[in-house]
């Protein structure tokens, strides 16, 4: 997992071209502008703009993914995310690979994001989304998709 300010994201270019991808278009694009939904990017990327409320943490779920690493940025709002690796968490849903998620329960670290910070979340990265901080907050949420597979 990577977790920094939106002005670093040069420092991570060499993950690879994808990721590098990835981190320019979420750096270089006024998400205020975007309607929310889902954008096919290149080579099997795409991004997908959410709003949502957060919630408890009692609420939620950690989440991993096998078939993309995650990019999200945080376009406005405030939440806290959940990260644990996921051999340190119980599965209670079996991998649903049309969607590309499996599901966790277990203890993890909490990072608060806030506009303009991004995270990257690899495949043993299991993540927690959408947690309140202190209370309900609305978020815009970006989330590029970035396939696992070569360039």
């Amino acid at each position: 997992m990577v977790f920094d300010d939106i002005g670093n994201v040069s420092l991570y270019f060499g993950l690879g071209p994808g990721i590098a991808r990835a981190l320019a278009h979420v750096s270089g694009t006024d998400f205020a502008t975007v309607e929310p939904g889902r954008y096919e990017l290149e080579q099997g990327c795409y991004c997908m703009v959410q709003d949502y409320e957060t919630a408890p943490r009692e609420q939620k779920r950690f989440e991993a993914h096998r078939q993309y690493v995650d990019v999200q940025f945080i376009a406005s709002g405030e939440e806290r995310i959940g990260h644990a690796l996921i051999d340190t968490l119980r599965e209670v849903e079996v991998y649903d690979e049309s969607k590309d998620v499996v599901w966790f329960v277990g203890e993890g670290n909490f990072v608060t994001t806030c506009p303009g910070t991004f995270m990257i979340l690899f495949p043993h990265d299991a993540h927690m989304p959408g947690v309140s901080v202190a209370q309900a907050d609305a978020v815009r949420k970006v989330v590029v998709k970035v396939p696992i597979r070569g360039d």
